[in-house]
């Protein structure tokens, strides 16, 4: 297969890129910035935020390959409490997901959309175990939420008016290899091994924040899974939850990162930052069924396997 990635340079992004190339795929790489992580995808440096009216043959002026199989479409400003302080980001968001699209309808290219469990925003405690019908855009919780609500029903639309085929994944928290570029974004688990290993002080924002966690290999096998899927047509038009399925609070992940690093962590714990999920556990029966997707590491594990990971990168790029 011939696979176009957006925000390639991503975490996601780069961990499914190689691991298709690793299976014998081309993989063609599109990001607004260079992939710092390794320079085995073949990456067009582009702004998909702004728009761009023609896209037979590429975005805009820039041309991409002509027999492409499909594209998957990971690109977005991801961090929910940056679009809540610059809201304006959320409508470049929305540009990128048309492009994407725009890109697919005027090729012929069916589309995988990662959306987010932001979209069911803070259900009620007796919805917490969530399956795929509970989104409602009357629960967007932030501008980030709002995007992914958008992304989908943009995607719904032209499923509808020009026979777009497509699988929607709803992402969970995941974490791994390729995320501990902390310097340009922090994320909450490579921000806590940074940190915690070097005996700073951390925040824990949610004391009775429950969340499912996912690592980065099962995200990536599920996308993986439904790439083969959708290009040969036995699954398609789909919104699927990916995740691990079960609710780890965040004192867990700071217990587990704590013990990974042989460190006691100085800890402050406060509320929830605005625009925040407080609860969320994925319901993962439609990717078993659909997908044959079978998590298998757990939070614990996966602490384990990304610590050393991140440490040892540090160390070899000079992060202080």
């Amino acid at each position: 297969m011939r696979v176009l990635i957006t925000g390639s340079s991503g975490q996601i992004g780069t961990n499914l890129g190689l691991k298709l190339q690793a299976e014998g795929h081309d993989v063609f790489g599109v990001d607004i910035r260079p992939n710092q992580w390794t320079d085995k995808i073949n990456t067009t440096l582009q702004d998909l935020s702004v728009r761009y009216d023609n896209h037979k043959g590429g975005i805009g002026a820039v041309a991409y390959p002509a027999d492409l199989d499909i594209v998957v479409h990971l690109a977005a400003h991801a961090k929910v409490h940056e679009l809540v302080a610059h809201p304006w980001r959320a409508m470049e968001n929305m540009m990128m997901v048309f492009n994407a699209a725009e890109f697919c309808r005027q090729n012929d290219l069916p589309i995988i959309f990662s959306s987010s469990r932001e979209t069911y925003g803070n259900l009620p405690a007796e919805d917490f175990v969530v399956e795929e019908s509970f989104a409602n855009f009357k629960n967007a919780a932030s501008p980030y939420s709002a995007t992914k609500l958008g992304g989908e029903a943009l995607i719904y639309s032209y499923a509808r008016c020009y026979d777009l085929r497509y699988l929607i994944f709803r992402f969970s928290n995941v974490y791994g290899r390729y995320d501990n570029d902390i310097l340009r974004m922090e994320r909450v688990i490579p921000l806590f091994i940074y940190r915690i290993s070097r005996d700073e002080p951390i925040t824990v924002y949610g004391r009775d924040k429950l969340l499912d966690f996912t690592y980065v290999d099962d995200c990536v096998a599920g996308v993986s899974a439904g790439i083969d899927k959708l290009v040969a047509g036995t699954v398609e038009n789909h919104t699927i939850n990916l995740a691990y399925g079960q609710g780890r609070s965040l004192l867990d992940m700071t217990e587990y990162i704590a013990a990974a690093v042989g460190k006691q962590p100085n800890m402050t714990i406060e509320e929830s930052l605005l625009g925040e999920v407080k609860h969320y556990i994925a319901n993962i029966g439609k990717a078993r069924a659909l997908l044959d997707y079978t998590p298998t590491t757990t939070l614990e594990e996966g602490i384990t396997k990304c610590v050393p990971w991140s440490l040892d990168w540090w160390a070899q790029n000079g992060v202080q």
